[in-house]
């Protein structure tokens, strides 16, 4: 079955990226893991308690649980001998701790997690009206001033928790923390970019969206994994026309699709070299 594609465009490598693949998968340091993509955890940012941001009718965690339960669906129709494993299927709360756990627990291959952005509510309106696109994260230490504004709102569902200064090391609203933990990059950093931009490129040129391209941020969501990790952010809800686009079954189907093939994407080519 042939899923939503955007534009008559060819499924094609950028250069670049692949030269890049074709180093990563002639090196794997000692104590890795090999790079092969057989179960991936995918994770529908929010929920429960925890709405995530707001548009004018908009809950970032239904719109973030529609288009990841599509992406699995993909995943599982059309990539055999791929296990999808999803850190919640409904409207439950799942404690910011538990997402990458439940990937640790189950030794995936691949961790995405898949938000929607808003600007502050203080913002004025007319540049909430040119504000719109995605944005894909990986873990890293370089927090622009709108990467560690993405970090700290994210990372604030931790607030929520009961005891959560018993169960975390750091405060999510603090700068501090952040320069702390900005040392603790993953060992997957650059299979993580890989991702990331092929997930970008497929959002742009297959899902026809606007984006920000791919960044660096110290989301917590992202730390604690054990493997190579993204963080999609598939637009805006405080934008009136992202809002209407992102509740549209079809955007959502295009977003789900183009994250689907670059997951397909990273998984054959390294599926070439082994």
């Amino acid at each position: 079955m042939e899923y939503p594609i955007r534009s008559d465009m060819r499924n094609i490598f950028v250069p670049f990226i692949l030269s890049v693949l074709l180093i990563l998968v002639s090196f794997h340091p000692v104590g890795l893991k090999n790079f092969k993509v057989t179960k991936i955890v995918i994770d529908p940012g929010h929920g429960g308690k925890d709405p995530g941001t707001l548009g004018a009718y908009t809950k970032e965690k239904d719109v973030c649980l529609k288009v990841a339960l599509q992406v699995g669906k993909y995943i599982e129709e059309n990539i055999p001998g791929v296990e999808v494993i999803y850190t919640r299927k409904d409207d439950s709360f799942i404690h910011a701790r538990n997402r990458p756990d439940i990937a640790n627990k189950h030794d995936a291959d691949l961790f995405v997690s898949i938000h929607a952005n808003s600007l502050p509510e203080t913002t004025p309106d007319a540049r909430k009206n040119i504000v719109r696109g995605a944005e894909v994260y990986v873990m890293g230490a370089q927090n622009t001033e709108r990467a560690l504004e993405v970090a700290k709102r994210e990372n604030s569902v931790i607030l929520l928790e009961e005891d959560y200064e018993k169960n975390y090391d750091f405060d999510p609203q603090s700068e501090e923390s952040y320069i702390l933990n900005s040392l603790r990059v993953s060992a997957f950093q650059d299979n993580s970019l890989l991702l990331a931009s092929l997930i970008d490129d497929q959002l742009i040129n297959r899902a026809g969206r606007k984006s920000y391209g791919v960044k660096q941020s110290s989301l917590y969501v992202l730390w604690s994994t054990t493997m190579p990790s993204v963080l999609v952010e598939i637009g805006y809800l405080s934008n009136p026309v992202e809002e209407k686009e992102l509740n549209d079954p079809d955007v959502q189907s295009y977003i789900a699709s183009g994250i689907y093939r670059a997951v397909k994407e990273y998984k054959e080519a390294f599926d070439s070299q082994n």
